[in-house]
């Protein structure tokens, strides 16, 4: 005869809290995903990210790395490079009066961007906000110029601002014919040429961004200052503008590390060799003179990397110091 004994069955213990005794539930276990999942995500990630990745390793990073190869040469342009004078050509750059010069003037283009059509930019912004007559077409003639090819405006404004163009015909015509400069060949003046030309051009890029920060404000933060009493510009001081600050910062990213690679705009109006002399040179008109005009290949590939990794300088920094809290604020997972 076989007799049964029954045990009691397994019963969850309850954490007891120490200092009330009362009974606290055990955490449950974290469920794992099941490995079918697992490779199905991975393989959407990659299907997805793939293509442009093997874009950006491609058209991004393969050429800045054969950049920094043919750097370390004395190349013609054709055959392989056989002439290896190691860091002698990223020494000469930074030995090279021409080339410190151009990196100032990127700096003063820099600057200048950021000052002049920045608040420009936000007061059209503001106006362009409020209901009016008009409205779109504004927008539209605002946003036109920076449609417009570089080449055609280039070639536009260095025909009407020659000595014998447009706007010294349309000064001596109306009676200021005192005005009459030479607004290309001037040192004095053709640094501020320029910024007439790069803030016609592309102010309107910055009104379109900050009204589409302007459309993501609340309203009724401003129509409940409108009932406290606060005036239009008091609105804008104390809401609107600090509302918009992260589009503001995202501009100025853009406005900056497109002032460091400008090339096109100074290379239609001034030339490759008129630059230099009128003060209005970039690193990138630099790099065309010195390396593909001269001949020198390698030279010029090494100027390409310099502006590179200044341009990468600058982005990181502003990412880490400027862009933080817009960062910070996007992400939500991992944070502790």
């Amino acid at each position: 005869m076989t007799v049964r004994t029954h045990s009691p069955s397994p019963r969850r213990v309850d954490a007891v809290d120490e200092s009330t005794g009362a009974g606290a539930a055990a955490p449950a276990p974290a469920r794992r995903r099941p490995k079918g999942q697992s490779w199905r995500t991975r393989l959407e990630i990659t299907v997805l990210v793939g293509p442009a990745l093997v874009m950006f390793l491609s058209f991004v990073i393969f050429p800045v790395a054969m950049a920094a190869f043919y750097g370390f040469f004395r190349w013609k342009g054709f055959g392989p490079p056989t002439d290896f004078v190691g860091l002698q050509n990223y020494l000469t750059i930074f030995q090279d009066s021409a080339f410190l010069e151009a990196l100032t003037h990127n700096g003063i283009i820099v600057v200048l961007s950021l000052v002049l059509q920045g608040p420009a930019a936000i007061l059209l912004a503001l106006l362009l906000n409020r209901r009016m007559r008009g409205q779109s077409v504004i927008r539209v003639l605002i946003f036109i110029p920076y449609v417009i090819s570089e080449v055609v405006v280039g070639t536009g404004w260095s025909l009407m601002l020659q000595t014998t163009g447009a706007v010294n015909g349309f000064l001596e015509n109306i009676g200021l014919g005192a005005l009459k400069q030479d607004w290309l060949s001037d040192p004095a003046i053709a640094m501020w040429t320029l910024m007439l030309i790069i803030t016609w051009k592309y102010i309107g890029f910055a009104v379109i961004i900050f009204l589409a920060g302007l459309q993501g404000i609340p309203e009724e933060l401003t129509e409940a200052a409108q009932i406290d009493g606060a005036s239009f510009w008091q609105i804008q001081r104390r809401i609107t503008l600090p509302l918009l600050g992260p589009t503001v910062r995202i501009w100025a990213f853009l406005s900056i590390i497109g002032s460091l690679q400008l090339f096109d705009l100074v290379y239609i109006v001034w030339g490759q060799y008129v630059a230099s002399t009128a003060g209005t040179s970039t690193m990138a008109t630099y790099m065309v003179a010195s390396g593909r005009n001269s001949g020198n290949y390698g030279y010029g590939n090494a100027v390409a990397v310099v502006m590179f990794i200044i341009s990468l300088i600058i982005a990181l920094l502003y990412q880490r110091y400027v862009m933080k809290r817009d960062t910070e604020g996007a992400l939500t997972e991992g944070k502790k």
